[in-house]
């Protein structure tokens, strides 16, 4: 379970909480645009944008969870189960596998204009990565400064949805959860109007009763409402960093304690790292679970023609400042 989010105050933000039960040990990865991009059934990229993101690195390939190019487009995959569905051969047309998905687009569109008119022409292939990395089931969110937009490819086909909120969470599909926004039209930051009873006196005994019925539960639908809610209140600066803080605190309201959701296994699911990233400056941004201090990484500090990949390990132990040692 995940939720993606962009963000446009001054400078374009997008970002993620990724919600597993344990950790791929994955990295910063940022790819230069001289390393080779193979895929299994498109010609390999030899020349391309350079991109900056989350990432599993197996086999020497990048795998992302989420990136942004170097012109500001980004992408995130998010689980999707039971409503994911790929096609088993390759088609005539252009054809990658999910995995391939992310680093495709990004490596060759600088907007998300050009990324849709290219993925109308896609077929997304069933392949796994490798026998002991089976093909997962997403959804993904696309977005640059201007829009976003869901992509799902389900039985009817990839779909393409405009995101008006910017936000995308897991199943059920997107557009039912955008129906479901509907459910709380009279979801306010302001306090309450008495709509109970014109003959009852009613007042507000509480700040915040105007958001009572904001779904609090860690459900997908509800954190897709939750998220929504906060995005579209939150206040917008013209301050980098306070920018920066207000995107983490967005993620902070869907964030997910270990401990709270329970899988069949018996393992616990929860929020193993959020991540916000600057798209107009290329600065990757992070915190852990157990790591609450932001990190950073700038991908214009390093040699975007090189030809290997650039990887950080992430900061995960805790990091406290002591202000009186």
């Amino acid at each position: 379970m995940c939720t993606a989010v962009s963000y446009q105050p001054k400078d374009h933000y997008f970002g993620r909480n990724l919600d597993l039960e344990y950790s791929y040990n994955e990295t910063i990865t940022i790819t230069p645009r001289c390393f080779p991009l193979h895929f299994r059934h498109a010609n390999t990229l030899e020349h391309h944008l350079a991109m900056i993101g989350m990432a599993y690195v197996a086999d020497g390939y990048p795998l992302y969870y989420e990136a942004t190019n170097e012109a500001g487009l980004s992408m995130a995959g998010l689980n999707f189960p039971g409503n994911a569905v790929y096609c088993s051969n390759p088609e005539s047309h252009e054809s990658v596998a999910p995995f391939e998905l992310i680093p495709w687009i990004l490596a060759q569109y600088s907007n998300a204009a050009e990324a849709v008119e290219a993925i109308k022409q896609l077929s997304l292939v069933h392949e796994h990565f490798r026998d002991d990395l089976p093909v997962t089931p997403l959804h993904w969110l696309l977005s640059d400064k201007d829009a976003s937009f869901v992509i799902e490819s389900m039985t009817d086909g990839i779909l393409i949805l405009e995101n008006p909120v910017g936000v995308l969470t897991n199943n059920p599909p997107f557009e039912y959860h955008m129906l479901r926004l509907n459910d709380f039209l009279n979801v306010t930051n302001r306090p309450p109007e008495n709509r109970f009873a014109d003959e009852i006196t009613l007042v507000p005994y509480s700040l915040g009763m105007g958001s009572i019925g904001l779904p609090g539960d860690m459900s997908s639908s509800s954190r897709f409402v939750r998220a929504a809610f906060v995005k579209a209140n939150s206040i917008p600066s013209d301050d980098d960093a306070e920018n920066l803080s207000q995107f983490f605190h967005i993620l902070d309201a869907v964030f997910q304690p270990k401990g709270c959701t329970m899988l069949q296994s018996g393992l616990y699911e929860y929020t193993l790292y959020s991540s916000c990233c600057n798209t107009t400056r290329g600065v990757y941004y992070y915190k852990t679970y157990e790591n609450n201090q932001i990190s950073g990484v700038n991908m214009h500090a390093e040699n975007l023609d090189a030809s290997s990949l650039i990887i950080y390990p992430m900061l995960s132990a805790q990091q406290i400042h002591m202000q009186n040692q």
